[in-house]
């Protein structure tokens, strides 16, 4: 252990912005344990549907509050590609290999993925697996890559959205949202206007992103006012508004905030925006520790790989579970009260056992081509007193 965060040290470019990194791996995290928490399989009669506690408990809301933390990732995927694509620019680098280079590293992990579960879907409805069954368990796989898909189309508007102020997109997403519930008379005609937010409302942290790769969002200032001002704004939308309070979809619920965004969970996530802001200090401090900065790098190393596989990682427990013939607690039954709760967390460390075993085999598809097994040179750390001294 010693000699690997040694390796790793070694091979950190002095200048990296560790806190980036940090944000990143956190914002990560986030997804897969709010996705364990608030997600579940239940056996019944033979077959295997998915449901959610959010809605048998409603007042576990704030747990999705704490761990839906897509907008850290957009904002640090803003940052990174804006400075990364003015990189690519200063040396020379056309538009089309520096876009290649950013995609690859993202869908060829993906490509692992599916055709993993194109097999296993094929395998289990040839062995007589109904098809709810079949159809719960790629439902969990694949709803994930809608965000890939997202991010790739961001990624792709680098050159044109980078300069954009955060504005256009919340007034964009604010309109919609007038629209679509303003002008509501019972037969959805104004829903399919909703996904427009799709892009709109990610693009709000990741012009924001965009906005701190040029130099802007200097200061606790700006953290401050944008957690404080998104917080309250998304309480009154919450309070007064009749938003969702639940920050993730809630299956059965008549509006989720998430699927497509919408103006909460815009300003829930400038909320979030601020609290990374405000954060950049103490985790530039705490990750001057050898061991604390090989933690976060290997996850980073790793992250499309535990993203694209942890729902997998739970669904392997929940089959192995299966093999004893008896509903377990927190893995098999209806989450309808604390005690399921209570297992599930129980369960957590035997997910992330099965998404070690995941890793293991898959991480090579992450870590192949230019630049494998290494620290890429794509941010650098904010020119502040602090900065400099770590």
């Amino acid at each position: 252990m010693r000699d690997l965060v040694r390796r790793v040290g070694a091979a950190t470019p002095p200048d990296r912005d560790r806190a980036v990194d940090a944000l990143r791996a956190l914002a990560i995290l986030g997804v897969v344990i709010g996705h364990w928490l608030v997600t579940a399989l239940v056996a019944d009669s033979g077959t295997v549907r998915g449901a959610s506690p959010l809605r048998h408990m409603p007042q576990l809301a704030p747990v999705s509050w704490v761990f839906q933390t897509l907008a850290v990732f957009f904002l640090v995927g803003g940052q990174v590609g804006a400075r990364s694509y003015a990189s690519a620019r200063a040396r020379g680098e056309t538009y089309g290999r520096w876009l290649g280079s950013r995609l690859g590293r993202l869908f060829r992990p993906v490509a692992a993925v599916l055709a993993v579960w194109a097999a296993a879907t094929g395998v289990m409805l040839a062995s007589g697996v109904g098809f709810e069954t079949v159809h719960a368990l790629g439902t969990l796989v694949l709803s994930p890559l809608w965000f890939l898909l997202v991010f790739a189309g961001l990624t792709a508007a680098t050159p044109l959205v980078a300069g954009l102020p955060p504005l256009w997109p919340i007034a964009v997403v604010l309109h919609v949202d007038l629209v679509r519930f303003g002008l509501d008379d019972g037969t959805g005609r104004f829903e399919p206007l909703g996904w427009i937010n799709v892009a709109a409302g990610w693009l709000v942290p990741y012009c924001l992103g965009a906005a701190w790769a040029r130099g802007g969002l200097r200061g606790s200032r700006t953290g401050w006012v944008l957690l404080a001002g998104g917080a309250a704004a998304t309480a009154g939308l919450v309070l007064f508004a009749r938003y969702p309070a639940s920050m993730v979809g809630v299956p059965g619920a008549a509006v989720s905030n998430l699927n497509p965004p919408t103006l909460a969970a815009v300003t829930f996530g400038l909320a979030q925006c601020g609290a990374a802001l405000l954060l950049l200090g103490p985790l530039r401090r705490a990750l001057r520790r050898p061991t604390a900065w090989a933690a976060v790098a290997l996850v980073n190393l790793s992250a499309m790989t535990v993203f694209l596989w942890h729902q997998t990682a739970m669904m392997a427990v929940t089959a192995v579970g299966l093999l004893g013939g008896t509903a377990l607690p927190g893995l098999h039954t209806v989450p309808a009260g604390p005690g399921w709760v209570l297992a599930r967390l129980a369960w957590l460390p035997a997910f992330g056992v099965a998404l070690l075993a995941c890793w293991a085999v898959f991480r090579t598809y992450e870590q192949t081509g230019p630049g494998r097994g290494t620290l890429v040179r794509e941010h650098r750390p904010e020119r502040t007193t602090e900065a400099r001294s770590a």
